[in-house]
């Protein structure tokens, strides 16, 4: 599987700033410019890296904030000036992926894009390559095609997609359509999911034909598609890029692909899903980073920090170290420590999704410095 895919295209849109990694992931930089698994690079770089072999390196494309700009290209130094799409300020992710799409498609006409997060980790290369492969191919054929991740345990951290019928495309033995999506289930539910092999975790990956992902757009969110369109009339000129920006980024509506293209392509059988049986994880809380860092040991304790000085006994979790600070655990089970400059947060990972709490705190009670 090593020829790049020749009318591919991939797209990472790099936005948000990770609220439930609070204080290690702030505005400035959000969790996708952060080595959170110990490999040496970003999650971002990861993401590049993982995508290369199939799109080649100038055709990776990144969707991300003004602000953000000198940090993404200074960690990917072979991404082209014209794949560097800027966002004058969040509008979710059918702004982001419909803006890379509208520019690509008039660059070039039958061109298939891929969406693919920058802050997710995906292991086991060769299994993710098969399964995009499979999804370029069903996106020839017509189809949007969606990613669902075959779950390893009953999880209610995860909407789902369920199969349903099988498809006979080429190239893609094991793509089939998307009966319907569901929302996150409690313990029970999942644990029926688990049991039944249809059930599999949503993971917002997307892969398309430009103008077929455009064409659902319009017939969705005529208003969001035309101001995409005539954005990227002006993309291209850069003497016209900044002002039309300005002038129509901000009232773009901000809804999420899954309610603005996949879930109606769903109800006209124009969606289908591609299992992928390689290791995913989205990073959403402390206790999915304690998790993946400890390799699924449950009496293990995880430490990032290139200068953490940690001193443990009996204690599991996970402790995140921006500083020199000694610190020591005694005898205590699933604990999150995330010590900043400026910031010091302490919870457990039962409680790890409260953290997005503490950050809307934060900005009601005027703390913005520290977000």
């Amino acid at each position: 599987m090593a020829d790049l895919i020749p009318d591919f295209y991939a797209v990472i849109p790099a936005g948000g700033i990770g609220s439930r990694l609070w204080p290690l992931s702030r505005a400035d930089a959000p969790k996708f410019l952060h080595d959170l698994t110990g490999s040496g690079h970003s999650l971002l770089r990861d993401t590049w890296d993982r995508l290369e072999p199939l799109a080649g390196a100038d055709r990776i494309a990144v969707v991300t904030g003004r602000a953000h700009r000198a940090a993404v290209e200074a960690q990917l130094p072979g991404i082209d000036d014209l794949n560097v799409f800027l966002e004058s300020e969040p509008r979710d992710s059918s702004a982001a992926i419909g803006l890379a799409a509208a520019v690509l498609v008039r660059r070039e006409p039958d061109v298939i894009i891929g969406s693919f997060a920058a802050d997710h980790v995906i292991r086991v290369p060769h299994l993710f390559e098969w399964a995009v492969r499979q999804a370029v191919a069903t996106a020839r054929a017509g189809y949007i095609c969606t990613l669902g991740i075959q779950p390893s345990e009953p999880s209610v951290g995860f909407g789902y997609i369920r199969k349903g019928t099988e498809l006979v495309v080429d190239g893609a033995p094991e793509a089939a359509l998307v009966e319907r999506f569901v929302e996150k289930p409690d313990l029970e539910t999942a644990k029926a999911y688990f049991a039944d092999r249809s059930y599999l975790w949503n993971a917002g990956m997307f892969i398309s034909r430009a103008d077929v992902l455009l064409a659902e757009l319009a017939a969705n969110e005529p208003e969001l598609h035309a101001g995409l369109l005539e954005l990227a009339e002006a993309w291209d000129d850069r003497d016209r890029r900044g002002p039309a920006v300005d002038r129509l980024w901000p009232g773009l509506k901000k809804i999420a692909i899954d309610y603005a293209v996949a879930e109606p392509a769903a109800e006209k059988g124009r969606l289908a899903v591609v299992p992928g049986h390689f290791d995913w994880d989205d990073v959403g809380d402390f206790a999915s980073l304690a998790k993946l860092n400890s390799h699924g040991r449950k009496n293990d304790l995880a430490i990032l920090g290139p200068n953490a000085t940690i001193l443990a006994d009996a204690s599991s979790g996970i402790v995140v170290s921006q500083t020199r600070r000694v610190i020591s655990l005694i005898g205590v089970k699933d604990i999150v420590v995330v010590d900043t400059d400026d910031a010091l947060l302490v919870t457990t990972s039962e409680h790890a999704q409260r953290v997005k709490g503490v950050v809307d705190a934060l900005k009601i009670g005027g703390h913005g410095d520290v977000l």
